[in-house]
């Protein structure tokens, strides 16, 4: 079971993956190739943005956190054109909700079943939050893709460096 330390790391990484889809969104040079879809991609890079955020705020704000979030999982794929400013404004909405669940958990809340079955499954709500930060990551790394592919600009955003932990100090 996570400790209190271990729970503050996971804070600590949903955060800084949050600010670095942020990162992500202002390195599009405009909100059109944000919104691109490319031959063989499924997604725009918005699409996933909104999926991530709407992921967050429905399993750790509105399950653990009783947020009274109402998810449209559909509208996350199907929305087009929403300003980067808005999805913004979302990702600074759930960096607030992820702030107050995460560590209010209990070591029983974290022992127990999460709230809902998943993928016809029932996991431990400890296991499912580490599920949901790889899950993350992943979409975070397509987006990455999405921009490169759109852009044209092969540069990465740093979002997933190390030095954006929160322990990372320069080496003397």
């Amino acid at each position: 079971m996570p400790t209190r330390d271990e729970l503050h790391y996971l804070t600590r990484i949903f955060i800084r993956d949050l600010e670095a889809l942020g990162n992500e969104l202002d390195a599009y040079p405009d909100d059109v190739s944000l919104w691109a879809t490319p031959p063989g991609a499924s997604n725009s890079g918005g699409n996933l943005a909104l999926h991530l955020v709407g992921n967050l705020q429905h399993f750790v704000g509105a399950q653990l956190g009783k947020s009274g979030y109402l998810r449209d999982r559909d509208a996350e794929f199907r929305s087009r054109d929403v300003p980067r400013q808005q999805i913004h404004e979302l990702i600074r909405t759930t960096i607030d909700v992820v702030n107050r669940t995460i560590p209010a958990l209990t070591p029983e809340m974290l022992a127990a079943d999460y709230p809902l079955g998943v993928a016809n499954c029932r996991v431990k709500t400890e296991d499912f939050l580490f599920h949901l930060a790889v899950h993350f990551a992943y979409h975070l790394g397509q987006l990455d893709y999405h921009r490169k592919l759109v852009t044209g600009q092969a540069a990465g955003v740093g979002a997933m460096s190390p030095a954006r932990l929160h322990s990372a100090r320069p080496i003397l």
